[in-house]
């Protein structure tokens, strides 16, 4: 086979398993993991379930790629945003929680593989651990941006931040789901921004009335 026809035959299965991960994420989301059989994906992304076994051989296979797709989301909304000014962050953050919230199907598989991914063993911990470290360093580096340009204070150990953040978003989603949806996932990741925000705003911003009464 020509270099050619093999690139060409790689993009074709990169394609098409792009079509399944989209595919088996619409129908977690919808119809939910343990509802959703491969036969059903395969059939929606118009292939045999032999042919879907190629690119993942089980279920959970495929679970761990629609999660991975997840945190490409997260990313990706995060990449987006080119501001380095304090306000166009915690939009940014609030923004990831509503694309979550639009789709509450993978907040349910999102909490069952995080504590699959607390098990060194599972094929999740690999990803989550990974993912993990990746989000909190870029996070870090965002709010130390927003510091540099004089939005947030620079004596602030920004690494806890983004891990604070990080912990209190997923502890959110694992009440959401306990909850059978009733925690507002939205309001109180706005509320624990808003009180962060106040604590790394320089001194002068923190409090107008500091000013005033100089």
């Amino acid at each position: 086979m020509s270099k050619s026809g093999v690139r060409g035959s790689y993009a074709v299965g990169r394609e098409r398993r792009e079509r399944i991960i989209k595919s088996a994420t619409e129908l977690f989301s919808t119809t939910g993991y343990a509802r959703t059989s491969m036969a059903r994906v395969a059939k929606d992304v118009g292939i045999s379930t032999t042919g879907l076994l190629h690119y993942f051989p089980t279920k959970q296979h495929l679970l761990l790629a629609v999660a991975e797709h997840r945190f490409d989301v997260a990313t990706a909304l995060m990449d987006a945003s080119t501001e380095a000014d304090g306000d166009s962050l915690i939009e940014t953050l609030l923004a990831i929680t509503k694309r979550f919230v639009d789709e509450p199907g993978l907040i349910e598989l999102f909490v069952t593989l995080s504590a699959e991914a607390a098990d060194p063993s599972s094929a999740a911990h690999e990803l989550f651990a990974a993912r993990y470290e990746r989000t909190v360093g870029e996070l870090s580096a965002r709010f130390q941006s927003c510091a540099r340009n004089g939005s947030f204070r620079t004596d602030i150990d920004y690494d806890a931040v983004a891990r604070e953040c990080v912990a209190v978003s997923d502890g959110l989603q694992l009440q959401w789901v306990l909850s059978d949806g009733r925690t507002d996932l939205l309001a109180g990741t706005r509320a624990h921004l808003e009180r962060l925000t106040q604590t790394l705003r320089p001194a002068h911003e923190a409090d107008p009335r500091a000013e005033t009464s100089a």
